[in-house]
């Protein structure tokens, strides 16, 4: 007599075990490969230099139509112009209804610096240099070109994974300084030269509430965004399976996962550094 097959309960059961370990096992994956590729970055800096420098052009200036418009410069610099723009027009005219319009520069300079800058910034990462990143491993990877890679003794985390994290953040810091200077110009322009405002006012509420530990640690939470986006990116690369199909479906799980990676970043920097005390410059 044949055994008996198993009960539909005891199916859904061992289904639901089978997926609960292999979600677990991808986490483990993914955060395995995260420590070696940041283990890898001194080898990569030692061994790489040419390809890192390479990859910093790459990202900071573009390629073919990027690069004819600025590269990512551009692109970060006027997403962060349109924000600041909005900062004018929403604070000004907002504040204006109930007589504060002199606090825009207060505006300009508080939420420009915490919220919008990083905000802004890790979506323009995700969009041009984390997905560019994916699509090129995964490209790569589909067509077997990472395992040549190994075949012929090239460290494919360290050449592919650990040098793109790098150039990352050295591309990052020029670009969050232009983000910056274009969040503060567009809010000031718009401001004081089309609402016509006195720029002392302006430069004066500016001034006060402009902390420059705000900025440090904008500062430091761009490069820890930037870090994890690149990281994020860089896995599903190496990780694409199906075809051409399957490279446009890693990119698109990469900017998904980036863009709340960067979320949640934002929050929990912003309720460490400002949770407690707020850090708020009202003396001058």
């Amino acid at each position: 007599m044949s055994a008996s097959a198993p009960s539909r309960p005891a199916g859904r059961l061992v289904h639901f075990a089978e997926g609960f370990a292999a979600g677990w096992n991808r986490i483990g994956g993914q955060a395995r490969f995260y420590a070696e590729t940041l283990a890898a970055i001194p080898d990569a800096v030692v061994h790489y230099r040419t390809e890192l420098l390479r990859l910093i052009a790459q990202m900071g200036l573009g390629s073919g139509a990027l690069a004819v418009v600025g590269g990512t410069v551009a692109i970060v610099g006027f997403l962060t112009m349109t924000t600041g723009a909005l900062v004018a027009v929403q604070g000004y005219n907002q504040l204006a209804s109930v007589g504060f319009e002199a606090l825009t520069g207060f505006a300009s300079a508080f939420f420009n610096v915490r919220l919008i800058v990083p905000g802004t910034t890790s979506v323009a990462l995700s969009a041009t240099i984390g997905a560019g990143a994916t699509a090129q491993l995964g490209a790569m990877r589909i067509n077997e070109e990472i395992d040549a890679l190994e075949v012929i003794g090239i460290r494919s985390v360290t050449y592919l994974a650990a040098t793109r994290v790098l150039a990352g953040v050295v591309v990052v810091i020029p670009l969050y300084c232009i983000a910056v200077m274009m969040a503060f110009f567009a809010a000031r322009f718009g401001t004081t030269v089309i609402y016509g405002q006195g720029s002392g006012v302006y430069d004066h509420y500016f001034g006060t509430f402009l902390s420059p530990t705000d900025l440090i640690w904008s500062f430091f939470q761009c490069l820890a965004m930037t870090v994890m986006i690149m990281l994020v990116h860089t896995y599903y690369g190496f990780t694409a399976a199906g075809g051409p199909a399957g490279v446009g479906e890693a990119v698109g799980r990469a900017v998904r996962t980036s863009m709340v990676v960067a979320a949640v970043e934002i929050v929990m920097i912003s309720l460490a550094v400002y949770g407690q005390t707020g850090n708020f410059n009202l003396a001058g």
